[in-house]
């Protein structure tokens, strides 16, 4: 066998700990701001869940129209998210992540001035339009600095600041309701939409002059540093093996389609929890939004500890299929409990409330573990964004679903069956469909990767 170094071979005289103080260092100056931007994100998505508890009353709208509405957010998001990813690739993040961090700033803080069903869904939409490509385009853009071996870690950091935002976003949204209505004129569900939304606008104007697109154009990165990273992701390309690099090809397989599914299933509970966890909270007893808003911050500050707990123990034992859907196992079965309990026991349905947001968003960064083992390139851009786009759908579906039952029996109980029952799906197509993966032999001072 030739004893000639391969290209992408790590430059001589390197250890572990200096490849692992180099990603310390990308690490750190990556994914906290990033985090920051989720946050963001995640705030101007979700905070319609608590102006919900006054905006309904004060503007007269039934569930069936606040369903609809929370819901047709990611009817934006399917039908932009693959251009925006394709774009982001072709054009990079700096300019992609500003471009979308300012347009659903300004989306957010327009939201204030709906008073109308129709306005209400147009926004909603425009919402989604603009938010669409943010998180696939994310997940994307750790792929160009972490090899397979440390991404579940980032991605689960990274995907937390969704938990950590309903830490912050609950409590914040009850205190300016509570605090604000009335001044100017404007209700608090208004002051919550202007307050949430500008902060985002200056974030995209600094997205520009702080990202990175790669590591190779990192000037905070020594030449040395940079050449580790670029060797290390090429030895990592080699060791997973071929992968789909055309998109179109991609969507011949059925295991793309297999991604799409597990994760609408997994969506579905999710985006369930995110909308109605609020309304949930305010059904056993709690009526001020200050209160539901506290109670939230807690659950979800579990959820975060879950992400993150999950991401590093997948990482550790290098192995996504059981994590994914054990965690989602979790999801379903606390839901089932919620539907069960929520007229009989307010502290056991807010626990398992507490459970189902742990469990739903646990699964998240793992899933994504599994896709990038068979995409790459043009594949890996398209193909995240399919995944996320297409599985977005569910957020669409079941918060309508909730809204209409909720609407026509003033019962929330029979639509946390069926999104149990669908969540359940997400943990048997794990389990039935995805191959395990194996351990490869690490060699000597080599982290090992999983094939």
């Amino acid at each position: 066998m030739s004893t000639v170094a391969a290209p992408w071979a790590r430059p001589a005289g390197t250890t572990r700990s200096e490849l692992d103080g180099v990603y310390r260092k990308i690490f750190f100056r990556l994914v906290p701001f990033l985090m920051m931007l989720w946050v963001l994100a995640w705030i101007d998505r979700v905070n319609i869940g608590f102006v919900k508890l006054t905006m309904l009353d004060d503007l007269k709208w039934s569930e069936a129209v606040y369903g609809l509405g929370a819901g047709i957010f990611f009817l934006g998001y399917f039908f932009f998210e693959v251009p925006s990813n394709l774009l982001l690739q072709k054009i990079g993040a700096r300019k992609t992540i500003m471009r979308i961090t300012i347009g659903w700033g300004l989306t957010s803080v327009a939201m204030m001035y709906v008073t109308t069903p129709e306005w209400f869904y147009v926004a909603r939409f425009v919402l989604g339009v603009f938010e669409a490509g943010f998180y696939p385009g994310i997940i994307l853009y750790l792929t160009y600095w972490f090899p397979t071996d440390r991404r579940a870690k980032a991605f689960g950091m990274f995907m937390s600041a969704s938990a950590l935002a309903g830490v912050v976003g609950g409590p914040l949204a009850g205190s300016i309701m509570g605090g604000l209505n009335g001044v100017n004129g404007w209700a608090g569900w208004q002051w919550v939409f202007l307050l949430e939304g500008i902060p985002s606008v200056i974030a995209g104007i600094v997205t520009f002059f702080y990202l990175t697109d790669k590591p190779e154009q990192a000037r905070w990165l020594s030449r040395r540093e940079r050449d580790l990273v670029h060797g290390d992701l090429e030895r990592d390309h080699q060791s997973i093996g071929p992968r789909q690099h055309s998109m179109l090809a991609s969507l011949r397989e059925g295991r793309m389609w297999l991604m799409i599914l597990i994760y609408f299933c997994i969506i579905a509970a999710n985006s369930s929890l995110t909308f109605y966890g609020p309304t949930l909270v305010k059904e056993v007893g709690f009526k001020s939004p200050l209160a539901v808003g506290w109670i939230m911050a807690v659950a979800y500050l579990c959820g975060a500890a879950g992400m993150i707990y999950n991401g590093i123990r997948s990482d550790r034992h290098q192995e996504s299929r059981w994590h994914c859907g054990v965690a989602a196992a979790l999801g379903a079965g606390s839901i089932l409990v919620i539907a069960l309990v929520l007229d009989a026991s307010p502290l056991l349905t807010l626990v398992a409330l507490t459970l189902a947001i742990v469990g739903t968003m646990s699964a998240i960064p793992v899933f994504w573990q599994m896709p990038n083992r068979f995409l790459s390139g043009t594949a890996a851009a398209g193909g995240v964004a399919l995944i996320n786009s297409i599985a977005n759908l569910a957020g669409f579906g079941a918060p309508w679903m909730l809204g209409i039952i909720k609407t026509e029996t003033g019962a929330l109980s029979a639509g946390l069956y069926v999104v149990a029952a669908v969540e359940v799906c997400a943990t048997l197509l794990i389990l039935a469909f995805i191959p395990r993966f194996h351990k490869t032999r690490p060699v000597e001072g080599e982290p090992s990767l999983a094939h």
